[in-house]
């Protein structure tokens, strides 16, 4: 069977279909939610989270969107709810989506996040300074520059306007930027 006779099949109660289809996306919703949480539990938690989510609703998935579309959404909204239970203030914020950021006082960044990830020591700084961004920059960040989404999938996935997902993303790039050349500076003193 095709992906969408096992949504079919599933929403119909089959249950070795929704198996399939838990099998089809495990691998990719552990890793989206290890990529969001930045912790094994808390992203084993949300994978079996977002499959609950997925059994119980699974019957008003209408095939309007990829189904992997709609399960980025939902492992977003269960990384979001994770972290604002946790009420953890241990990444940066900013105080409006709306709010100007002058480019002069953004440094240029040559780096690209392939080359980036060849190196380890830049791919664990890169992910420390990816952890320390708000869980609402961090899933833009995510889905648009790791994940390779389109502006227009992360705003639907996010249930955002394409402004503001170019907003948030403007400025989850510019803090890492940031982040790295305050890193760099200070590793080169």
């Amino acid at each position: 069977m095709n992906e969408q006779q096992l949504i079919e099949a599933a929403q119909n109660g089959d249950r070795k279909a929704l198996a399939e289809l838990v099998k089809m996306y495990e691998q990719t919703v552990y890793n989206f939610s290890f990529k969001l949480c930045r912790n094994r539990e808390r992203a084993e938690h949300t994978m079996q989270e977002t499959f609950l989510s997925m059994v119980k609703n699974l019957r008003q998935f209408s095939g309007q969107s990829k189904l992997s579309t709609w399960l980025y959404r939902v492992v977003a909204n269960h990384c979001l709810m994770l972290a604002r239970s946790e009420n953890r203030y241990g990444f940066s914020s900013f105080d409006d989506d709306e709010t100007y950021i002058d480019e002069k006082e953004i440094a240029e960044w040559k780096v690209t996040p392939d080359k980036v990830a060849e190196n380890n020591e830049l791919k664990m700084i890169l992910d420390e300074s990816i952890q320390k961004l708000a869980p609402e920059y961090r899933v833009v960040f995510m889905l648009r520059d790791v994940e390779g989404l389109s502006t227009e999938e992360t705003a639907k996935i996010l249930d955002l306007t394409v402004p503001a997902v170019k907003s948030r993303l403007h400025r989850a790039r510019a803090f890492l930027r940031n982040e790295l050349n305050e890193r760099f500076a200070h590793e080169l003193k």
